[in-house]
């Protein structure tokens, strides 16, 4: 039986449940500390679902198992995180596409920065996003144009 994925804005009540994610991947890993210095902190967090519905959680059958965090005014896709026993389900994918419908709905180029030879790049341009430069010795700059966005 195919597990049922639930795809939903995040409440305040999650933001445990963020950290958790974020601090369980493998690529990409930053420990609570490292966020708390760049400035990423529970009460941050609790801000930005307080102020706009952007930030998605992804459950496997009621299991909380990826999110994605959005920021409209920027035009940026600034998180996204899958557990790593749940990868490989499409959940990427789902988080994707939600963070995208919401960032040009306000915007017309949207753009993110990951790690230049991650697992997460190659997803991104798998996914119809463009390399448009490095942004310093280890990240890369993606974007996607709501006109280069393939229509069904």
């Amino acid at each position: 039986m195919s597990p049922i994925l639930t795809l939903r804005d995040a409440v305040l009540a999650d933001i445990e449940t963020i950290f958790i994610i974020r601090t369980s991947v493998k690529e990409n890993h930053l420990s609570r500390e490292e966020m708390a210095e760049m400035g990423i902190t529970p009460q941050t967090i609790a801000d930005i679902i307080a102020e706009s519905p952007c930030i998605w959680l992804v459950e496997v059958d009621d299991e909380p198992a990826g999110f994605a965090m959005a920021i409209a005014e920027e035009a940026c896709l600034f998180a996204m995180f899958v557990l790593p026993q749940f990868e490989g389900l499409g959940l990427g994918k789902l988080l994707l596409k939600k963070a995208e419908a919401f960032l040009f709905a306000q915007q017309p180029t949207i753009w993110l920065e990951t790690a230049a030879n991650s697992r997460a790049a190659s997803f991104y341009q798998r996914n119809g996003w463009l390399p448009v430069g490095e942004q310093d010795s280890e990240d890369i700059r993606f974007e996607k144009s709501r006109t280069t966005v393939a229509k069904p």
